[in-house]
């Protein structure tokens, strides 16, 4: 079954897409029909499918995870005890449990069958700069 590797830079918190490269490679492999898995090699990032037309989803998501799990400096997270590397550590290892690691796409007539919004991405959970390996794996 192929299989790649995709390497992402971030920049600190936010979402970071990715669609483009995960339809060259299902386009490589010239496979009509299979699924696409989607695996992230992180414990402080995670992955979404996601609107890619409005930037204010990806401004909005951002907000809602930070007021939902801020910083372990914030009074509210007194209680954490990891914050070997910041007061995003903690934070970011939450937000990861909260959402995806690993997502199947389905692969109909040589594309993703992705809807005409949506795209893929890695949300990034730190603060500083990371560089991100996305597995991607086709299965016919």
């Amino acid at each position: 079954m192929p299989q790649t590797v995709l390497s992402l830079s971030t920049h600190g918190q936010g979402l970071y897409e990715f669609t483009d490269g995960a339809e060259a490679f299902v386009r490589s492999q010239s496979v009509g029909e299979g699924l696409l898995t989607v695996f992230v090699r992180h414990t402080s990032c995670s992955l979404l499918i996601q609107e890619n037309a409005d930037p204010d989803v990806q401004r909005d998501l951002k907000a809602f995870f930070s007021r939902l799990v801020p910083p372990s400096s914030h009074p509210d997270m007194s209680w954490v005890v990891h914050t070997a590397e910041g007061a995003d550590d903690m934070p970011a290892h939450i937000k990861a449990a909260l959402t995806a690691v690993s997502i199947g796409i389905p692969v109909t007539n040589g594309r993703l069958a992705l809807g005409t919004w949506q795209g893929i991405y890695l949300f990034e959970h730190r603060d500083r700069p990371h560089r991100r390996e996305i597995v991607l794996h086709l299965s016919a």
